[in-house]
């Protein structure tokens, strides 16, 4: 089916453009799996570019293969052509995705699971279709693993409030990092309150990364819970998480995986990581707002109570009492986010298409780029490990420039160079303080980038600096 899809995207391609000459991959052999084939560049005619565009590029990458499919991508903004380098916060969305959306309420809109008439019932297979396809793409041995959330955000919350408030005593220890995002700190800073149970940090190691060493050696016996990201949003350090699970459950603690930075980037196989468990969010893998999912371990799901009450979620209803549905029917009360889990679904077969190794081996060749790039604009002091052969960093860099905010510096970068990056504090203010610093910009990348992005977004910094450095 990938094989299919992607031929599809080629061609598309070709008609879109055609200037571009494909260069045509010989089907690989049954042994080669998805995962370890590349993607084969072609060349394109050069174009004519105004002066302050990007540049034209030599050959085509899979950031320029991949561009086609992103409408979003192809305007002018303050009169300049967008470069979107904010895809930590939000990925765009292809048009297959918007398609899938769109074909769904104009075809079959209908609430899922009530009805016996077609439109529902196609709705409903569509539905559960998706469902499907996160429990593959993550490698979940059931699809009644995959709960349907809001967000990644409400995937935390429900194992708070679902599993924490039923499975944590007063002095029981949740262990978290410096460097985790507002949203796996949150709620469990309202669970410890409403249990007694006590919130320990890990701190950073001298390499800007939350020092596992000092985790695997605070964990014990009272650690009932450890959560952690996978990638972090702001430093770009990839944690060796089946080494944590490991720590962990040989205290009897179960692990909680913010997936949300690594699912839209790497191979993430929950079996193989064995997390208790996993969220992410579809609107950073190309997949619409509004909708995100918890994988949890069908044993920890079956023994935890519903979250919300109401519709679906239930199997009888009495005047006094009520029993509930199983595993993830309990936990989706009321009609779902329909159209999004379809989009959602639609995003997977798109990131499929191409292969999720493929668009890691590209973004690690993509983020050693920008960081050394990066480096070179003076007075640049970039947060995270220093990329070595065997420490790799995420497309991402959270910096800052000495003497000029990070929101003048992302201010000016929209409104001179049409160059969309992030300031603020990344949902990370914990983070932030222990770096010393109320603030950072941030520029991240997707597979749907290229290396004239960086090019454009350095030269543009550049300018930035040169501009407030003026005025001194």
């Amino acid at each position: 089916m990938a094989m299919v899809m992607e031929g599809a995207a080629m061609a598309a391609v070709a008609t879109r453009f055609p200037s571009f000459r494909i260069i045509r991959r010989r089907r690989p052999s049954s042994s080669t799996s998805p995962a370890s084939r590349t993607l084969r560049s072609f060349s394109a005619s050069a174009s004519t570019l105004r002066e302050g565009d990007p540049p034209a590029p030599l050959s085509v990458s899979l950031g320029h293969f991949t561009r086609p499919d992103f409408p979003i991508l192809h305007q002018e903004v303050n009169g300049s052509k967008l470069v979107y380098l904010d895809n930590a916060a939000t990925s765009q969305k292809p048009t297959a995705v918007m398609r899938a959306i769109q074909t769904y309420y104009e075809a079959y809109n209908s609430n899922v699971h009530r009805g016996i008439h077609f439109l529902s019932a196609k709705a409903t297979e569509e539905y559960e279709l998706a469902r499907k396809k996160i429990a593959s793409f993550i490698n979940a041995s059931d699809s009644s693993e995959i709960v349907f959330t809001r967000n990644a955000t409400e995937a935390i919350n429900l194992v708070a409030y679902s599993w924490g408030l039923q499975n944590l005593k007063p002095e029981d220890e949740i262990m978290l990092t410096v460097a985790e995002h507002h949203s796996a700190i949150v709620p469990w800073q309202l669970v410890a309150q409403k249990t007694g149970a006590v919130l320990k940090f890990v701190s950073l190691n001298q390499d800007e990364v939350p020092d596992i060493n000092m985790l695997k050696e605070t964990l014990s016996t009272k650690t009932k819970l450890v959560v952690v990201h996978h990638v972090s949003n702001v430093l770009a350090s990839v944690l060796p998480v089946e080494d944590i699970v490991l720590w962990a459950h040989d205290v009897g603690a179960k692990v909680l995986v913010d997936a949300c930075q690594s699912v839209p980037h790497m191979v993430v196989d929950v079996q193989n990581l064995d997390a208790d468990f996993l969220v992410a969010s579809s609107h950073k893998m190309c997949g619409p707002t509004g909708i995100g999912f918890l994988y949890g371990k069908s044993n920890l799901l079956s023994a935890m109570p519903p979250f919300l009450g109401g519709g679906e979620m239930i199997s009888d209803v009495f005047l006094d009492h009520s029993s509930y549905a199983e595993p993830p029917s309990r936990f989706e009360a009321g009609t779902p986010a329909i159209g999004e889990a379809i989009g959602l679904g639609a995003a997977i077969d798109y990131l499929s298409a191409i292969s999720m190794q493929k668009i890691h081996d590209y973004e690690v060749e993509l983020s050693e780029y920008l960081y050394e790039s990066l480096r070179s604009v003076p007075n640049v002091r970039i947060y995270g490990p220093v990329p070595t052969r065997n420490v790799r960093r995420a497309a991402l860099c959270s910096f800052n420039v000495e003497n000029i905010h990070p929101t003048d510096i992302a201010t000016f970068l929209d409104q001179q160079h049409g160059v969309a990056i992030r300031s603020g504090h990344h949902c990370a203010q914990p983070l932030h303080r222990y770096l010393g610093i109320s603030a950072s910009a941030r520029v991240s990348l997707h597979f749907y980038n290229t290396k004239e992005d960086v090019d454009y977004f350095v030269q543009a910094l550049n300018d930035t600096v040169n501009f407030f450095n003026s005025f001194k």
